[in-house]
């Protein structure tokens, strides 16, 4: 099988690295000046190994790549405010033989938060869940790390309806072989649901900074503790803490030091865009659809919203500035 890494950001660049180093087709998908450095010097990826540059296909779009082949595997990997653009434009790409990819091929959803694959299914055929804990740094063009171990980091995949099948399992294989934690489950998305909860903080990491403080986990635990709410209303069930224990339980360990999370890397990036729509928003969603009060969530969705836009300092907001608005907010609510 071939893989089409369709955002080579922190997560899909780490991701195809990894299966090329374990003798894996790759081609990335990336634009702007991480394209060019991709192609003009390599992706340099750093794991626990040391670091490897890695001189793959780059492409900005299917137009670049032409047709597809059937045995191909799209890997969605961009933060999910950027989902619709790329499955709209390799949806429509056609594969030999005939038919599109929406028609024909496997879509496996790398991303955050659980939208990226209702979106995925409104368009494809085979979507697949990908739950990804996988601390992993994409600051500058071309260069990536990913610094865990024994194994890079825990993968669980399944269909996104529900449920495991051959190809799951080969694509599980695939990312065993190329230094991966990869379990193949039939409940992909409560899995992703766990994993939604670990991410509200995103934003308050992106907005107050990365280094930990009391008053940031205990924001962070109102924002879960209206998630929990959310959920049991909405009659989701996610894997519990327990579980998660279990299947982390010394297998990805991360060295010692502060590392920002995806948002913040965003916000350092510059990108102008942040998932946090996706994350807290989630919450924000099921708690409007199931009269749940979620005024927590919809602070931290809006502060991270407005850094994005206006382009402002990831960490340059206190945690007592962004506690007072989520205290008013709840007595509003």
């Amino acid at each position: 099988m071939r893989y089409i890494i369709i955002g080579a950001g922190a997560i899909g660049a780490t991701i195809g690295g990894r299966l090329a180093e374990a003798g894996g087709e790759v081609v990335l998908v990336a634009r702007g000046p991480h394209a060019e450095a991709l192609r003009a010097d390599g992706l340099r990826l750093t794991t626990a190994e040391g670091t490897r540059v890695h001189r793959l296909p780059v492409v900005t779009g299917p137009q670049e790549l032409g047709e597809l082949r059937p045995d191909d595997v799209l890997l969605l990997a961009v933060k999910t405010q950027d989902a619709i653009a790329a499955l709209d434009a390799w949806g429509d790409a056609e594969v030999a033989g005939g038919g599109t990819a929406a028609q024909r091929l496997p879509l496996v959803c790398a991303q955050n938060g659980v939208e990226g694959e209702r979106l995925a299914l409104r368009r494809f055929d085979r979507v697949y869940g990908l739950c990804v804990w996988l601390p992993a740094n994409f600051l500058e063009p071309g260069v990536v790390s990913a610094l865990g171990s024994p194994r890079t980091g825990i993968l669980h995949l399944g269909r996104a309806a529900g449920g495991a099948d051959a190809r799951a399992r080969r694509i599980g294989a695939d990312l065993a072989g190329a230094g991966f934690e990869a379990v193949v489950t039939e409940d992909v998305m409560r899995w992703k649901y766990a994993k939604l909860l670990g991410n509200l903080g995103n934003a308050v990491q992106a907005t107050t900074g990365p280094e930990p403080a009391p008053a940031k986990g205990a924001l962070m635990a109102r924002a879960v503790r209206e998630a929990k709410a959310a959920f049991a209303a909405a009659g989701i069930t996610p894997v519990s803490a327990a579980e998660e224990s279990a299947a982390r339980d010394g297998r990805s360990v991360q060295p010692p030091g502060v590392r920002g999370g995806s948002s913040w890397q965003s916000l350092r990036r510059g990108t102008g865009s942040i998932e946090a729509d996706y994350l807290n928003g989630e919450i924000c969603l099921l708690g409007r659809l199931h009269g749940v009060p979620t005024p927590v969530n919809d602070v931290l969705r809006h502060a991270a919203n407005i850094f994005a836009r206006e382009g402002l300092a990831p960490g340059s907001m206190t945690i007592e500035d962004l506690t007072a608005l989520a205290d008013e907010a709840e007595a509003r609510a």
